[in-house]
């Protein structure tokens, strides 16, 4: 037998999610949905008004099942209900952005420096995070034991909530 093809993979980017959010995703008009809810509340015939816009036309009822799952998922929540003649209108958000984009394909090489340069910054304040939240983190994993890595996965959502909220006060963008 011959080897036709080996090759190595080198882990690069580190996805932190659960098997709920990882479900929710997998259909186009959810990722949109918390696309189009980034920073807004709407109701379900508002979204479905925003899908529509964009040639996406499913039900309502479809929308409102698309809602459930993210709901589940704990991606989306009830932000607002009114009521509205005797029935009650619900408005929908999320804390949730989601940045869905394709790399370009030289990107490996076009920032590996600023990559390499980032990833010695970052790891000093990694650890000094890790170092002032060790004890709940280890309280955190002991309780979910079975689950290899979850220190780290702790550490990672950490990180993402800080830069969000970096991103988020500051508007920090790169603007020149």
């Amino acid at each position: 037998m011959s080897t036709l093809l080996q090759k190595e993979i080198k882990i690069n980017k580190t996805l932190a999610t659960n098997i709920e959010q990882a479900k929710a995703l997998d259909d186009y008009a959810r990722i949109r949905i918390l696309q189009i809810l980034y920073h807004k509340q709407l109701s379900t015939e508002q979204i479905v008004n925003e899908l529509h816009k964009e040639g996406y036309k499913k039900a309502t009822t479809t929308i409102r099942h698309h809602l459930d799952v993210l709901k589940e998922a704990g991606l989306v929540e009830i932000v607002k209900m009114e009521e509205i003649r005797g029935a009650v209108l619900k408005y929908y958000g999320t804390t949730v952005k989601v940045l869905g984009h394709k790399l370009p394909s030289n990107f490996d090489n076009e920032f590996s420096k600023t990559i390499t340069d980032a990833s010695v910054k970052l790891e000093k304040i990694m650890k000094n995070i890790a170092q002032n939240a060790s004890t709940k983190m280890k309280k955190k994993s002991s309780k979910n034991n079975s689950e290899p890595n979850y220190e780290e996965y702790l550490l990672v959502e950490i990180m993402n909530r800080a830069m969000t909220k970096v991103f988020e006060e500051n508007n920090l963008l790169l603007q020149k």
